[in-house]
């Protein structure tokens, strides 16, 4: 659009101070004819531009006059940079910061190019895979949100083949490091994984917006939902103080560590969405960790130990002495061939 050129080329002048033709139409991806053209329009709208013919001629604003475009503090801009830095191997966003640079005080234009250089984004995970894999869907949805278009949304649950449902997108959520998409389905609210998200289709129509939504209020009701599932059941246990630590990176916060017991292992509670998924993530550990109750973690516990037992019978006797399957502190004694 022509505004847009227009506020670039001013931001240009007053970055650059004195311009030629040639150089606004390489800075902008245009027409020297456009550019000029621009150049005479910003002079007949009012702003004090001229220009001057010959050698080390161009075009500059009169008496270096600056029109500050922002009205951001120096605060407000290094919060702004130290976000949008990392993200900036778009080409949309690289644009709106190279304006936005243009547009700054001299003083506080270091700063702010400094700050995008302040952090890195790594895409992908420790296991070298990709987490931006929603990242080409996530665009489609944010126009979507904004511009109030319903969509049919191509999604593949847990477990479940990919289906197509058609859904009124209301906001974007992250959430440590996890996109989420709200909507209104058929069925009411519902939050969506983007990474999930095989394709979005625009229909044209427009969403239906439930009366006073509100997203923050919205997405705090739907994830706290999901998250009392996740303290369905407490058990209580006791673990060696070797693997402590472990616990605790596993399952993160939904361990509560108690104080010493008399023979120098640790009370811990763990909480967990049913008890067959509690015992699963305990039974790794094996005997460094004993849940004392309830009985149905216990139950479960002894049907995988069990169903391994009979798988794996036999394979123990090739590990080395004191190999992982040991409890810390207790060093079995090796086990040979048999004499005799």
């Amino acid at each position: 659009m022509r505004a847009d050129r227009l506020v670039a080329t001013l931001l240009f002048l007053q970055e650059r101070g004195r311009v030629t033709v040639p150089e606004v139409a390489a800075e902008l991806e245009v027409s020297e004819r456009t550019a000029r053209r621009d150049l005479e329009a910003l002079a007949a709208a009012g702003i004090p531009v001229y220009s001057q013919r010959g050698r080390g001629g161009g075009w500059s604003l009169v008496g270096g006059a600056r029109t500050n475009l922002t009205g951001l503090t120096a605060d407000e801009i290094r919060a702004l940079f130290l976000v949008t830095g990392p993200l900036s191997a778009t080409p949309e966003l690289r644009t709106t910061l190279r304006k936005l640079v243009r547009a700054l005080p001299p003083t506080m234009r270091a700063q702010a190019r400094a700050a995008t250089r302040a952090g890195v984004v790594d895409a992908t995970d420790w296991s070298r895979n990709a987490v931006t894999a929603d990242a080409a869907h996530r665009s489609a949805l944010q126009g979507a949100v904004v511009d109030g278009i319903r969509v049919r949304l191509g999604y593949a649950g847990v477990g479940k083949p990919v289906g197509e449902r058609t859904v009124d997108p209301l906001g974007l959520v992250a959430k440590a490091g996890v996109d989420y998409l709200v909507a209104g389905t058929d069925k009411g609210l519902r939050t969506f994984r983007l990474s999930r998200v095989t394709s979005v289709e625009p229909t044209g129509e427009p969403v239906t917006r439930p009366p006073g939504f509100n997203l923050a209020t919205t997405w705090r009701t739907l994830s706290g939902a999901f998250q009392d599932g996740m303290y369905a059941v407490t058990a209580r246990a006791r673990v060696h103080p070797e693997t402590l630590a472990l616990l605790q990176r596993v399952l993160g916060g939904r361990v509560r560590v108690g104080g010493p017991l008399p023979d120098g292992w640790t009370e811990v509670w763990v909480d967990g969405p049913a008890a067959e998924a509690l015992a699963g993530h305990l039974a790794g550990l094996g005997a460094r960790v004993e849940v004392l109750e309830p009985p149905e973690v216990r139950q479960w516990l002894a049907r995988i130990a069990a169903e391994l037992t009979g798988m794996y019978a036999g394979e123990e006797r090739r590990l080395p002495a004191g190999s992982a399957v040991e409890a810390p502190g207790e060093r079995r004694p090796a086990v040979g061939p048999c004499s005799g």
